[in-house]
């Protein structure tokens, strides 16, 4: 049995069914949306798990499920070395957000990442402790920031609206996704002239360990050519 873990509620979750009812597989709920499980009409032997889009990385890490539909953030933020775990299978073209660095729209001079490393050491220095960024991807920021060689900064965790942290002064800066960037202006925030953290969009994933023949068969009903999966030691290599 192949289980496939879809997003269990909103737009995610519609624009998931729409996607597969176009390639001739009916997602559906069995029940009323408190309920979490669901029904697969035009594919044999394939049940439907209705998750968090938050909880789909770490299923499919674990194998509790073969096949998961959550956005490429969520899979790099979650998972380290996530490709010795997770094959992907096809992104899906919808879910568009980008993951950014913004500041406050008063920081006229702070136009790109040289001015933001050049104002969090002046930051350090003037204030004694270091610029705080507030965000719910750690993994993502923390790396990116040291690839640029960003050292004067301290993450604090954002679970809430990440974009009031700063009028809230518990952050100067924040890392989000954001897909119009509406929600930041209303904030007062400015996104950075940087190329986004990552660029993310709902994606199929596998696990890595449940590919084979029925797996190679759903995929190929759904249009979809399965990628070479190489040992999961050389996938962490790659």
């Amino acid at each position: 049995m192949i289980r496939l873990g879809v997003p269990s509620k909103g737009r995610l979750m519609e624009q998931t069914f729409d996607w597969f009812a176009e390639r001739g597989v009916r997602l559906s709920r069995s029940g009323s949306d408190r309920e979490y499980a669901g029904r697969v009409e035009g594919a044999q032997g394939v049940a439907l798990v209705l998750l968090s889009a938050g909880e789909i990385p770490r299923e499919l890490a674990a194998g509790r499920i073969e096949l998961g539909v959550t956005g490429t953030d969520l899979v790099r933020e979650k998972l380290a070395g996530w490709s010795s775990d997770l094959v992907e299978l096809a992104p899906m073209g919808f879910g568009h957000a980008d993951l950014i660095l913004a500041v406050p729209d008063c920081w006229r001079d702070c136009v790109d990442l040289d001015d933001f490393a050049a104002i969090a050491r002046d930051f350090r220095s003037e204030h004694g402790f270091r610029l705080r960024i507030a965000t719910k991807y750690h993994r993502l920021v923390r790396a990116w920031l040291s690839a640029q060689e960003v050292a004067d900064y301290q993450l604090v965790d954002s679970q809430g609206a990440t974009e009031g942290t700063v009028a809230n002064q518990t952050a100067e800066a924040i890392a989000d996704i954001t897909s119009s960037g509406e929600t930041l202006r209303a904030n007062n925030l400015r996104i950075l002239d940087e190329p986004p953290i990552l660029r993310s969009q709902a994606t199929l994933f596998a696990n890595r360990g449940a590919v084979g023949p029925a797996l190679e068969r759903f995929a190929a009903q759904l249009g979809l050519e399965m990628p070479d999966t190489p040992a999961p030691q050389e996938a962490a290599q790659g």
